[in-house]
C-alpha cells in the first residue's frame, strides 16, 4: 500500500509520530537546539506538516511535554507588579497549576521524571526555558546572573514539587498554598533579584 503524502489533517497517527519524535529530539538536543526540520526527519513527515498541526517550535514542545499550561501566556501576567514581591508571586502562579486539576498532568510528568532520563531531560528544559527564563526576561535581569539566578530559583520550585507532590511530606503537602508562598516566595525573590554575596564575586 503506497502512503500519500502531503497534508494529513486529523490523522492521529501522523500527530503522535510528530510528538514523540519531539520528545526524543528535544530530550538529545535540548529546547535551543532541537530544530523542527530534526523532529520532522525523525518522524519521517515535512516540516510543513509539523506548522500545519501544531505551529510553532514553543507550542510543539508544550504539546510533546503535554502542559496544563502556556507559560508564554501565564508568566508575564504572574511577573506583572512590583519587582519586590516577583518571588511570592512567582510561587503562588505554580502552586495555583499544580494545585488545580489541569495539574495532573505536570504531577504525573514529575513523578516519571524520576525514574526516567528522557523524562527528567523534557522536565528540566521545560522548567528552564519555559518558565524560569521567561520570568528571568520579564524581571530584566542581568544577563551574565541570569542562568545562575534561575538555577537557585528551580532548587526551590522543583523542592517544593517534589515534596508536596511526590514524597507528600507533611505539612507542606496539604499546608494551605498562601502558606507557602509567605514561607518560600522571599526565598525566590532573594534568589531572583537580591544581592548574593560571594555567588557573582570576581
Amino acid at each position: 500500500m503506497v502512503r500519500r503524502s502531503g497534508r494529513r489533517p486529523g490523522n492521529q497517527d501522523t500527530k503522535q509520530s510528530i510528538l514523540e519524535s519531539a520528545r526524543t529530539v528535544f530530550a538529545e538536543a535540548g529546547f535551543d537546539k532541537a530544530s523542527v526540520r530534526a523532529i520532522a526527519a525523525a518522524a519521517g513527515v515535512d516540516a510543513a506538516l509539523i506548522h500545519h498541526y501544531f505551529g510553532t517550535k514553543e507550542k510543539l514542545f508544550l504539546a510533546a511535554m503535554n502542559s496544563p499550561i502556556n507559560p508564554a501566556e501565564l508568566i508575564p501576567r504572574a511577573m506583572a507588579g512590583p519587582r519586590e514581591q516577583a518571588g511570592e508571586r512567582l510561587v503562588a502562579t505554580v502552586l495555583s497549576v499544580w494545585d488545580s486539576p489541569a495539574g495532573a498532568a505536570a504531577v504525573a510528568l514529575l513523578r516519571s521524571a524520576m525514574s526516567n532520563e528522557w523524562t527528567a531531560r523534557l522536565m528540566r528544559e521545560f522548567v528552564v526555558t519555559q518558565v524560569l527564563r521567561r520570568a528571568i526576561k520579564e524581571l530584566d535581569i542581568d544577563e551574565k546572573e541570569a542562568p545562575t539566578r534561575a538555577a537557585l530559583v528551580a532548587t526551590q520550585i522543583a523542592g517544593l514539587a517534589m515534596v508536596r507532590y511526590v514524597l507528600k511530606v507533611e505539612p507542606v503537602a496539604s499546608a494551605p498554598a498562601e502558606r507557602l508562598v509567605a514561607a518560600i516566595g522571599p526565598t525566590v525573590q532573594r534568589y531572583l533579584m537580591d544581592d548574593l554575596p560571594g555567588v557573582f564575586d570576581a
